[in-house]
């Protein structure tokens, strides 16, 4: 077996222990759901629940999950995923309508909605940073730049986008994103109007923001701060 191969199985087996002691852990304790819409701060956020020992899920393998049941409104397999750890963000935990179902299927389970300060702020950044990962020669990708990136698969940022309800035409629409941003954010505090025992709504970059956040949890922290990760 040459280094390379057994290099490669050595990590798969670490993996699947890491993941074995999270699932562990994570059994029997209150669920975390980091909801808010990508280039919210989530990246930091998930840095931050690490730092305290939260175990976090693996964001490759729910991504996988989205391609295959978000999209065909099948969030069971969502679900069943959410048993690997405690914590949980990005997509597809970001997208419309996935939180109602953690909600009913984790009861008690603690959710929080990262925002930017304006919805301007969200748009400039969401287009800067895929202008920069996925766009020729920096520009905003089109609709074709983004069925060839190779993040996860081919056609996967092509789904992240089009979350917004945007066209192929214009992909990037101003108006069509941040209107689609504030119905999110809206509609995911409607939800919890009744509960906000259950909803944490933060800006990550605001004073004091890190101290609401522990406060949320419930715990003490060394830290006072989050950690700035995945800046535009």
């Amino acid at each position: 077996m040459s280094k390379a191969v057994l290099g490669k199985a050595k990590r798969k087996v670490k993996q699947l222990f890491v993941e074995v002691i999270k699932k562990r852990t994570a059994k029997g304790k209150a669920k975390y759901f980091c909801i808010g819409r990508n280039k919210t701060g989530t990246t930091s956020l998930k840095a931050a629940f690490e730092a305290l020992d939260y175990p976090v899920g693996n964001q490759r393998k729910a991504e996988d999950l989205t391609g295959k049941h978000y999209f065909e409104d099948n969030f069971q397999p969502i679900v069943d995923y959410c048993k690997s750890a405690q914590v949980f963000q990005d997509v597809p935990f970001s997208y419309p309508e996935t939180y109602k179902y953690l909600d009913n299927a984790y009861p008690g389970s603690k959710f929080i909605l990262t925002v930017r300060d304006s919805p301007e702020q969200w748009y400039n950044s969401i287009t800067r940073f895929h202008a920069k990962m996925f766009g020729k020669d920096g520009r905003i990708p089109t609709a074709e730049d983004l069925k060839a990136a190779k993040y996860v698969w081919p056609g996967f940022m092509y789904n992240v986008v089009r979350v917004h309800g945007t066209t192929d035409e214009d992909p990037y629409n101003k108006d069509t994103m941040i209107a689609h941003y504030e119905r999110y954010n809206r509609e995911v505090m409607e939800y919890f109007k009744d509960r906000p025992e259950d909803l944490l709504v933060i800006n990550v970059a605001e004073k004091g923001a890190y101290q609401k956040f522990v406060k949320f949890l419930g715990v003490d922290s060394p830290f006072d701060d989050f950690p700035w990760e995945n800046r535009t």
